[in-house]
């Protein structure tokens, strides 16, 4: 029988974690946590799960979360497969934390994560290439193209050339 995440509304996590008996463990990458999370949170991000050894102490219940829970509950066989007892899912993630009113950490002079800043590139970039595909030159039409492309690759192998490259980018530099 393959290990399955239990969900917990946000009520119902909140008052494990007060109670001690809990620990909340955010799988989402160091630059989402970085701008915003649920105020005690661990960030174990789930690139490096399996390296980051998590240690709990057997009697707490392990709940994981991400930004919305689509993340975690993708993984949830690999996540409770970590854990010798029972492991649970914030229903909603971060999001329906936050909504709830239940304390987050955010930071808005961190950058915002680098898959985001990718959409911000890559949409008005295809759009662009559109444009200019039909006002100037059918040529232009493989800017998008080529955008278009290295999206599905992406998706498809897990390597983001474009998030690469911002992440190198001085605004994204954790500063020691």
């Amino acid at each position: 029988m393959t290990a399955q995440l239990i969900p917990l509304k946000p009520a119902e996590a909140a008052k494990r974690l007060q109670a001690h008996h809990a620990v909340l463990v955010d799988i989402r990458e160091a630059d989402e946590f970085a701008r915003a999370h649920v105020v005690g949170a661990l960030s174990r991000p789930l690139s490096t799960f399996e390296q980051a050894h998590l240690k709990i102490e057997p009697a707490k219940d392990v709940i994981f979360t991400c930004r919305m829970g689509g993340r975690t509950a993708a993984n949830g066989a690999r996540l409770a497969a970590t854990i010798s007892g029972e492991a649970y899912v914030l229903e909603g993630g971060y999001d329906a934390w936050a909504a709830a009113g239940l304390p987050v950490r955010v930071n808005r002079k961190a950058p915002i994560e680098v898959s985001r800043q990718v959409h911000l590139i890559a949409g008005p970039v295809i759009l662009l290439g559109i444009g200019l595909g039909l006002a100037v030159n059918p040529a232009f039409f493989a800017l998008s193209a080529f955008i278009g492309a290295g999206l599905t690759f992406a998706g498809a192998s897990g390597f983001c050339g474009m998030a690469r490259l911002l992440a190198l980018a001085p605004w994204n530099r954790v500063s020691g």
